[in-house]
């Protein structure tokens, strides 16, 4: 099993706003650091010639999307806490607003599988109607891949 991971965040300015310009200038670095640490699968791009380029979706204007998958929950982990991704991390109020809800979920998903945005954002749906569970957690309440191979089937979760 692999685990995918969705967060999302509420932009304090337009994506293009001076305000934000050192956030985009470190969009290329801090991706480019995901890309290589141990245990990266993929993450959902916009634009392949430019790493700086955001998502663009139908899900708000200013909603920054960050969509990934990982060999496991330690190696997402260790990105996200050991790697340059940190110091980023840490200045997230400076470009973004604070979120009363919950804005990031992970769940298992078979290896080899790439899931969809649509599905991503119903998992965070699930996760702020229902709270953590196999099939939408976070790192505080996680769950082990093994109790996502006792669920119905992937395409049964997504209906």
């Amino acid at each position: 099993m692999h685990l995918a991971q969705l967060n999302i965040a509420h932009l304090r300015a337009p994506i293009d706003a001076p305000e934000l310009a050192e956030f985009v200038a470190l969009l290329e670095p801090v991706n480019a650091v995901a890309d290589e640490s141990p245990g990266f699968v993929w993450r959902l791009k916009e634009s392949e010639q430019d790493p700086s380029a955001t998502v663009v979706h139908d899900y708000g204007d200013h909603l920054l999307i960050n969509f990934s998958v990982w060999e496991s929950l330690e190696t997402l982990w260790n990105y996200v806490y050991r790697s340059a991704h940190l110091g980023v991390l840490r200045r997230r109020r400076d470009w973004f607003l604070r979120m009363a809800e919950p804005y990031m979920v992970m769940w298992w998903i078979p290896e080899g599988e790439i899931p969809t945005l649509g599905e991503a954002m119903r998992r965070l749906e699930r996760l702020k109607t229902h709270g953590p569970s196999p099939e939408a957690f976070t790192f505080k309440d996680s769950y082990d891949s093994s109790e996502a191979a006792n669920l119905p089937a992937a395409a049964d979760v997504r209906k």
